[in-house]
């Protein structure tokens, strides 16, 4: 098992004014969104002169503090246990890559915070061996998808497939076609949400639509119309955390069981859903060593195809907000 990181420094002058979470990505090279939950779990202490100091990830370091982490390790791939996932399916597998159809309830990788089954995990519990890339408790992963999010993902099974598939992420040469049922009807029928998005400045574990965010591009068109919800098929450009769902929520057309951006909660029990209707509907690319353009299709899980097969009744009563 991966030993605590264990670190004491007092802030120099280089690292006055820096934000806290960013400090220690830059001194301690781990992820900004680990150090971030170092400190909302309570494994980084600073003080000053003595007395300790109220913190958050943004707090701004002053020369002369006294900074102490005591934060777990990054888990080590031995670490991560061999686990049978129901709802787990292998799409496709050769010696280089592996097409993997994730139920919700699944991370892609182990995270802070997260002690459910990841992809990894279930990958491991297959006897499927991945790419040694990347960090240790991420080999192999070279896109993700939210754990509320069922769906296609592909991860590499050779180094040469991790290198060409992260560039084939970076250039946006992958098509990603994602099926989504939102609340209400979004006007126009067919258009593109292009905004910006960051870390919401209220939340640590949402984002928003913010000026001087990351460019974030939403292809959609409307497949369905139901009146109090759509069947929506999205292209994303660009593959932003939680993008869709920001997206269209800021429309004031959330995916409906997403309570986190803005869903209405008693039209999503009637529905049925437990988390959002946003699933990852197809996923092409060329193949990172034989060069052939391979394309993948998964069918809706039980929950979703409920969830639309009563707006397709009219078992539905209750409207939209």
């Amino acid at each position: 098992m991966s030993e605590n990181i264990k670190v004491s420094f007092e802030v120099s002058e280089d690292l006055a004014g820096m934000r806290l979470d960013a400090a220690l990505s830059g001194a301690l090279d781990q992820p900004r969104s680990r150090t971030s939950a170092w400190i909302r779990d309570g494994h980084v202490a600073v003080s000053r002169q003595g007395a300790p100091v109220k913190l958050s990830k943004s707090h701004k370091l002053s020369a002369g503090e006294l900074v102490q982490v005591d934060a777990p390790a990054p888990r080590d791939l031995a670490d991560i246990p061999a686990e049978k996932v129901d709802g787990f399916r292998i799409v496709y597998l050769d010696d280089d890559i592996v097409v993997v159809d994730k139920p919700a309830g699944v991370a892609a990788h182990p995270s802070p915070g997260w002690h459910g089954p990841t992809v990894l995990s279930a990958l491991r519990g297959e006897g499927i061996s991945l790419s040694t890339s990347g960090a240790a408790e991420r080999q192999g992963i070279v896109h993700r998808l939210d754990v509320g999010t069922s769906g296609l993902m592909v991860v590499a099974r050779s180094e040469r497939a991790y290198t060409e598939l992260k560039r084939a992420f970076k250039e946006r040469t992958v098509t990603k076609v994602y099926h989504t049922l939102v609340q209400g009807i979004p006007d126009p029928l067919r258009g593109t949400i292009d905004a910006p998005l960051g870390r919401h400045p209220g939340s640590e574990w949402k984002f928003a639509v913010i000026e001087g965010g990351r460019d974030s591009i939403t292809h959609y068109e409307v497949l369905e119309a139901f009146g109090p919800a759509a069947l929506v098929e999205v292209h994303l450009e660009t593959g932003r955390t939680h993008q869709i769902r920001v997206h269209f929520s800021a429309m004031r057309h959330p995916c409906c069981g997403d309570l986190t951006y803005g869903a209405d909660p008693r039209f999503s029990a009637e529905l049925g859903l437990t988390r959002q209707w946003l699933h990852a509907h197809q996923l092409g690319f060329k193949h990172p060593v034989t060069g052939d353009t391979v394309s993948f299709e998964s069918p809706y899980p039980q929950d979703l195809s409920y969830a639309l097969e009563s707006l397709r009744e009219g078992t539905i009563k209750l409207g939209s907000r």
